[in-house]
């Protein structure tokens, strides 16, 4: 983000095609334009993204696709500079001074209210919206949209599963966590707001309403149901086979033999296989049901997606947002299933022959998108807190109803009316 522009954008000429990326305000918009500038640009360019894109035994994800780019843009002379940044991370990265960030970036997309408080991503239009919308499921498109407008071009769903060894668990054992827990142990991070919430959202509890729009109505992890799933959880975590996965511990028992079946991502999976001795005997899963007072509960995960933004302070829009979309694009995509097995979200990439993307789709299916609104950031804490406390033995059945109540007023705290 060093140099000026040579050529002065057509964005004017072009009939507002392209509006830059240093905007008046956060959430400026900003698309991938119908018409391509005629003429020469040299520019620098950074990108961000975790250290696994970037490493040369999973072929350099990031340098093989902007060297890609750039060779199908060549009237643009593209110097690019690549820098570690976990997508997690991203935001805590950004916030502090978002002009000297990268241009390009990768991230978690339930960062998105974030970074456009912090005016770090820019709002998507143009051809690049149609492609994000017309390449991905809607529950994909949701996951980067922050009132009614995109932000980032999603690469791939950001939801979590199940690994267990085929040797301890069955696939009918693996259909119900209370099955599993009669018969060996299991790692689940309920110490995990991103996790934990699953047995409450599995009870009927709601997250801003029925339909999850409706801000105003908060998030109800209260009241009988939750206080039924508080109850359940104070007897899970006093079973004898169950181990809160914290610090490594699920993928220490894995490895050693300990644990049956761990909680993770897709990013887990060639540590999950080496853990069991192989894919032979790596099973995978969807989450399975709970049992709450006799009755069969599907576990429901939030689910959200990770993508790539761009930074509405950068010098070069034109160029930055066409790298996002070829990042997020069939090319982008394939290449980084096929170097580090990111799976897919763009419908029209065929790899249905592959068992982690059935069940990484099929859990996308039953999980509640992560909401973005302003109302949802206590969420976070609330959750952790019980969550430890549950573990820790704070939380029993006789103050199971107090300690839900004060979760749920903790986690209602910012609610906007």
């Amino acid at each position: 983000m060093k140099k000026k522009w040579l050529a002065v954008l057509l964005s004017i000429t072009l009939a507002g095609t392209l509006t830059a990326c240093g905007g008046s305000g956060s959430g400026s918009s900003s698309d991938s334009g119908s018409q391509e500038s005629d003429e020469a640009i040299s520019c620098d360019l950074t990108v961000w993204t975790p250290q696994e894109d970037q490493d040369e035994e999973n072929g350099n994800w990031i340098k093989s696709q902007c060297e890609a780019f750039a060779a199908e843009h060549e009237n643009w002379d593209i110097h690019f500079t690549y820098e570690v940044c976990g997508e997690n991370n991203a935001y805590l990265t950004i916030k502090d001074d978002p002009e000297k960030a990268a241009d390009v970036y990768l991230f978690a997309a339930d960062q998105i209210p974030n970074l456009v408080s912090a005016n770090a991503i820019s709002e998507l239009g143009g051809d690049t919206l149609e492609q994000i919308k017309a390449d991905n499921p809607q529950e994909i498109v949701d996951a980067v949209t922050f009132e009614d407008a995109v932000y980032a071009v999603p690469f791939t769903s950001n939801n979590w599963f199940m690994f267990y060894n085929k040797n301890i668990f069955s696939e009918e054992d693996v259909k119900s966590l209370d099955t599993m827990l009669e018969k060996a142990k299991v790692a689940f991070p309920v110490s995990t707001s991103w996790y934990g919430g699953c047995f409450y959202l599995s009870n009927g509890c709601t997250m801003f309403g029925e339909d999850g729009t409706d801000e105003e109505a908060g998030i109800d992890f209260g009241g009988d149901k939750g206080v039924q799933v508080t109850d359940y959880l104070v007897d899970l975590a006093a079973n004898k086979n169950f181990v809160n996965d914290a610090d490594g511990a699920g993928m220490a028992g894995l490895t050693d033999g300990s644990i049956g079946a761990i909680f993770s991502g897709n990013w887990d999976y060639t540590n999950a296989a080496e853990a069991v001795g192989g894919e032979e005997n790596l099973g995978i899963a969807v989450p399975p049901v709970i049992n709450i007072n006799g009755s069969d509960k599907q576990l429901t995960p939030l689910a959200s997606a990770k993508a790539i933004g761009v930074n509405p302070n950068c010098e070069y829009p034109e160029v930055a947002v066409k790298l996002a979309a070829y990042l997020g694009g069939e090319q982008g995509q394939t290449a980084h299933y096929e170097m580090r097995n990111v799976i897919p979200s763009i419908k029209s990439i065929d790899v249905s022959d592959d068992a982690m993307v059935t069940i990484q789709q099929q859990t996308q299916e039953l999980s509640h998108i992560q909401p973005l609104n302003n109302s949802f950031g206590n969420y976070w804490t609330a959750v952790e807190n019980m969550g430890k406390e549950i573990v820790a033995g704070n939380v029993t059945h006789d103050n199971a109803a107090e300690k839900t109540e004060d979760m749920n007023k903790a986690i209602n705290s910012t609610v906007v009316e």
